[in-house]
């Protein structure tokens, strides 16, 4: 691989899978990265079995950062808590200053604040987004809802707009909030009425 990608995407449980696909076939290069290697082969097969979409796989993380263009964004979908942290540190020592990263799991507003405060210590931003539709939102179109630094948003503005779902007449599903607590609290109420519709 010569060129770099548009983004990056780290963990590729059934959220992350999904949504690097959905990206790629919007039309963005993407990179993608899992502790569990087989999770990047598997993701692999399946982008070319979907269209042989522009989905580049790696199996380490430094090889994974410098894969991606400048100022490099990557999402990242791993399970809350400790496991953010640890793939936080994982990828921040070779990421540069104006790097972003975006945790697209459901963690608690006050972590994802503290964390905020550590990249920006860093010269990294960070933005937390809550990502609501299952399996089938991720592959197909997602409710984002993206809070944290608006310059951080603006690095991936045009993918989101593409990538969410998008309602007859009025667009992409996609909330901006400049508050992370405010985009917990909306992220978690359309969880909820997510499940209740589905009931």
């Amino acid at each position: 691989m010569t060129t770099l990608t548009r983004i990056g995407l780290a963990g590729l449980a059934v959220m992350g899978q999904n949504l690097a696909l959905n990206i790629a076939e919007n039309g963005f290069s993407i990179s993608v990265y899992n502790r569990t290697t087989s999770k990047v082969d598997e993701t692999i097969e399946r982008a070319k079995a979907e269209g042989n979409l522009p989905v580049y796989g790696f199996h380490d993380p430094e090889s994974f950062v410098h894969s991606i263009q400048k100022p490099r964004v990557i999402i990242m979908l791993v399970k809350a808590g400790a496991p953010v942290d640890q793939t936080i540190k994982t990828l921040s020592v070779y990421m540069e200053k104006g790097d972003c990263i975006i945790d697209g799991g459901n963690e608690w507003y006050e972590n994802t604040e503290r964390r905020e405060k550590q990249m920006t210590d860093l010269g990294l931003l960070y933005l937390g987004m809550g990502v609501s539709g299952g399996e089938e939102g991720a592959r197909h179109g997602p409710s984002m809802m993206p809070g944290g630094a608006f310059e951080a948003y603006k690095y991936i503005e045009d993918i989101l707009l593409k990538v969410a779902a998008q309602v007859p007449d009025s667009g992409p599903v996609l909330h901006i909030l400049a508050k992370e607590d405010q985009a917990t609290s909306l992220r978690w109420f359309i969880m909820g009425l997510n499940m209740v519709i589905c009931s």
